[in-house]
């Protein structure tokens, strides 16, 4: 009976830790954050050179995953000088009120052949919901995140003023990111 109970209370302590998901801590230089939109219906891309990113993921337990991610937004970058002196300032990501952008999960899904992380993305004073596809390729220690997803920039007060004609600034942005992952 000692054997059993031990054996009992042995599984019990193992479960929950196996449902676990891995924390995995990004690679900054060998990873990207980037997102890409239209300006007079020229494609341009842009990216940000300084995030924190706490990941903790299992896609066999998506229900105990979760991401926290916060990017700073005087780190945008998009190689044109004009542009890239604008994106700080009141009417795009007003740096000097709210330097950094914020998302949490709310919840990781299967839909399909998809996973998609649902959360809430804080951003120049104001909070929407955000789902974004994940693509994850473990391997061992290390794993690759590739995330997609589309937001409408007028949700966040980007392009405030003049800036909000969409025929000029397209209204959709999509958001991509390549994360380098190692397991903790």
């Amino acid at each position: 009976m000692k054997k059993l109970t031990a054996s009992l209370i042995s599984m019990l302590l193992v479960l929950p830790v196996a449902a676990q998901a891995a924390h995995y801590s990004a690679n900054q230089d060998d990873s990207s954050l980037g997102f890409k939109t239209t300006y007079q219906g020229q494609s341009f891309d842009g990216t940000f050179g300084h995030w924190m990113a706490s990941i903790d993921f299992d896609p066999a337990h998506l229900d105990t995953s979760k991401a926290d991610v916060t990017v700073d937004l005087t780190s945008a970058k998009t190689g044109e000088s004009t542009r890239d002196g604008m994106l700080p300032n009141k009417e795009f990501f007003d740096t000097e009120h709210h330097p950094k952008a914020h998302f949490v999960t709310t919840s990781f899904s299967k839909q399909g052949d998809k996973i998609v992380a649902e959360g809430t993305l804080e951003m120049k004073g104001h909070s929407e919901p955000v789902a974004l596809t994940v693509d994850f390729a473990p391997d061992g220690n290390h794993a690759t995140m590739d995330i997609h997803g589309k937001l409408k920039r007028l949700s966040f007060g980007v392009g405030e003023g003049d800036y909000q004609d969409t025929s000029v600034i397209g209204a959709d942005v999509e958001v991509t990111a390549h994360l380098n992952l190692t397991a903790q």
